[in-house]
């Protein structure tokens, strides 16, 4: 149950962290940025031995990111 548990963590931390970010209205600039950072830590996150573990984290807010400025491009997230 614990393993199970765990995995979780891994969609709902970043989910809420793109959730703050919304609530900021950041541009789209600012949002490549970020995703951009999520990205290279992911790669670089890789190759160190205990932050392997926590591989999700930034590579789930750069997907919940993208899907955002995804919807905010479509007019369907419209943020405050």
């Amino acid at each position: 149950m614990q393993k199970r548990l765990e995995s979780g963590w891994g969609m709902l931390l970043p989910g809420l962290l793109v959730l703050t970010l919304a609530m900021w209205d950041l541009t789209f600039s600012e949002w490549r940025v970020l995703l951009v950072a999520a990205l290279l830590s992911t790669s670089g996150m890789l190759f160190h031995k205990r932050l392997r573990h926590f591989i999700l984290l930034p590579s789930c807010v750069a997907f919940a990111g993208s899907l955002l400025m995804l919807m905010m491009s479509l007019g369907l997230f419209a943020g405050r």
